[in-house]
C-alpha cells in the first residue's frame, strides 16, 4: 500500500477507528504494531520475516547490552550494518540475473531476495535505539521496541526518529487530545505536493532516463534537471508531510524533515534544512563519534568527506551515489573557511549565495536521478553539446513551470506578504490544495525514497 492509494485510506480509517474504540484502548500499542506488520506485509510479504528478525535480533542485543554495553552494543550495530550491507550492496559482487550465484541453495535463496523496502530507515532506527537506550536503567518492553522501529507512517521512508524522541511518547492516547487541524494541514499539503507537483513533473523528468534523454534537445536537458530538483523535493516533502499528519492522528509527533532547503545560503545550511532527520542522524552517530570538528581543520574536513560519502552510499550501491555524497562533502569543505569571513550578508549577497547553492545542489541531482555513472555522465555532457532534437511529446514547458510554481511560492514565502489575511484565507487555501490534488493529479508514481 502506498500513502496515495484508496486501499491505504481505508486501512487508516479502520485502524484509526479501532485505535480509539474504548474497549481496545489498553491495546493501542499492540494494535499499531499489528497494523504496521500488515502494512509492510502488503508490500513485501516474503520479507516480513526479515523485518521481524531485524527487530528481535536488535532487541536481544539491547537486553544483553544492559549487562555488557561495551560488547553487545557494537554487536547489535554490526548485526544491523551486516543486514544493510548484504541486501543493499550484494549486487556489487553478484550479478542480479545469476540463477545460482553461490552454488549453495540456502544462500542463493537469500541472494535472490529483493531489496527490502525501507531497510535503510529501520536499520538506522535500530542503531539509534542501541546507542540511546543502553544508557537507560532497563530495556523497554518488546512491544514498545516494535512500535518504535516499525511504526507504519515512518517505516518505509522516514523521517528517521531517534529512540530518545519517540519512546517517551508511548502512552495511552485519547481522541480528544488529537490535533486534528494540524494533522489535516500536514496531510493536505503532503498529498498536494506529491500528487499535483511531483507526479506531474515525473511524467516529464522521465525523459532524463537512459536512453530517452538522447532524444532531448540541449535547452530541455537543462530544464529537466531543474524540474527534477523541484520534483524530488515535492516528492520527499510530500511523503514526510503525510507521515507527520498520520502520526499526529495516532498521538505521535515525528520530527519535521524539511525546512525550505532551497533558500539555503550555504551548503552547511542546506544540510540543516534538507532531510533533517538523516543529517541529524549522521551528525549524532557518525560525525561526532569520528571526532567532529574537535581535532583540527584537517581532521574536520576528512570527517565531512567520510560522512557525506557514506551518506551518499546509504542511498544506494552505485558510483553515482558515492560521487553525489563525495561532492557534497567537498562543497562543505570548500566553503568552510569562507563562512566566518562572509558573516552576515546583505540581501543581494545572500540572494547570490542562494542561487549558487541551489544551482550546485540541482546539478548534483543528475547523479541521484541516474545511478548508472555512465548514464549520468552521458546526460551531463549532452547539456553542453548543442543538438536539434525535437521536444518529447510530454514535455510542455508552460505546464512544467506551472507544476513547479508551488515549490517556488512555498520557498519564497510569497504567502507571508498577505499578513493576517493569509490566516483568514487558510480554509480556502487548503481547499484549493485538496481540489488540485484530486482533479489535477499526475499519473501515479512511487515515492522516490521507497527505493532506499
Amino acid at each position: 500500500m502506498i500513502f496515495t492509494s484508496y486501499q491505504f485510506g481505508l486501512f487508516v480509517a479502520v485502524v484509526f477507528g479501532a485505535y480509539y474504540w474504548p474497549p481496545l484502548r489498553r491495546f493501542q500499542v499492540q494494535l499499531l504494531v499489528l497494523a504496521s506488520l500488515v502494512f509492510y506485509g502488503s508490500g513485501q510479504l516474503e520479507l516480513l520475516p526479515l523485518l521481524l528478525l531485524a527487530v528481535l535480533g536488535t532487541y536481544l542485543c539491547l537486553v544483553r547490552a544492559f549487562d555488557n554495553r561495551a560488547v553487545w552494543m557494537p554487536v547489535g550495530i554490526a548485526f544491523n550494518l551486516a543486514l544493510l550491507a548484504f541486501f543493499k550492496y550484494k549486487f556489487l559482487f553478484v550479478a542480479a540475473a545469476t540463477t545460482h550465484p553461490s552454488g549453495l541453495a540456502p544462500l542463493d535463496v537469500l541472494l535472490r531476495l529483493p531489496l527490502p523496502i525501507g531497510i535503510s530507515f529501520f536499520v538506522f532506527h535500530n542503531i539509534s535505539m542501541l546507542v540511546d537506550l543502553t544508557r537507560e536503567k532497563r530495556p523497554p518492553p518488546l512491544r514498545d521496541v516494535f512500535l518504535y522501529i516499525i511504526f507504519f507512517p515512518q517505516l518505509v521512508s522516514g523521517p528517521i526518529t531517534r529512540a530518545g524522541q519517540f519512546m517517551p511518547q508511548i502512552a495511552p492516547k485519547r481522541l480528544s487530545d488529537v490535533d486534528v487541524v494540524a494533522a489535516a494541514k500536514w496531510m493536505l499539503a503532503g498529498f498536494f505536493f506529491k500528487l499535483y507537483v511531483a507526479n506531474n513533473l515525473n511524467e516529464m523528468t522521465s525523459y532524463m532516463d537512459y536512453p530517452l534523454y538522447e532524444t532531448v534537445a540541449t535547452p530541455d536537458r537543462w530544464l529537466l534537471v531543474f524540474l527534477y530538483s523541484y520534483q524530488i523535493y515535492a516528492d520527499f516533502f510530500g511523503y514526510s508531510a503525510i507521515a507527520l499528519g498520520l502520526a499526529l492522528l495516532f498521538g505521535y509527533r515525528l520530527p519535521v524533515n524539511f525546512n525550505l532547503p532551497y533558500i539555503s545560503a550555504s551548503f552547511s545550511e542546506f544540510w540543516t534544512r534538507w532531510h533533517i532527520s538523516l543529517s541529524t542522524w549522521l551528525r549524532t552517530y557518525l560525525y561526532i563519534p569520528l571526532g567532529g570538528n574537535r581535532k583540527g581543520p584537517a581532521k574536520t574536513c576528512l570527517n565531512l568527506m567520510i560522512v557525506m560519502t557514506l551518506g551518499g552510499l546509504w542511498h544506494g550501491a552505485g558510483l553515482s551515489y558515492a560521487l553525489w555524497g563525495l561532492m557534497h562533502g567537498l562543497l562543505l569543505v570548500i566553503e568552510r573557511p569562507f563562512l566566518k569571513v562572509l558573516g552576515e550578508a546583505g540581501p543581494v549577497i545572500r540572494a547570490t549565495r542562494m542561487g549558487v547553492v541551489f544551482f550546485c545542489v540541482t546539478m548534483l541531482w543528475i547523479f541521484f536521478k541516474l545511478p548508472d555513472f555512465d548514464h549520468a555522465l552521458g546526460y551531463l555532457s549532452g547539456m553542453f553539446v548543442p543538438t536539434d532534437n525535437p521536444n518529447p511529446t510530454k514535455l510542455y514547458r508552460n505546464m512544467a513551470l506551472l507544476y513547479a510554481l508551488p515549490v517556488l511560492i512555498q520557498h519564497l514565502g510569497l504567502g507571508a506578504l498577505a499578513g493576517g489575511g493569509l490566516r483568514r484565507s487558510e480554509p480556502y487555501l487548503y481547499g484549493a490544495l485538496a481540489a488540485l490534488a484530486w482533479l489535477e493529479a499526475g499519473p501515479e508514481s512511487a515515492f522516490i525514497y521507497f527505493q532506499f
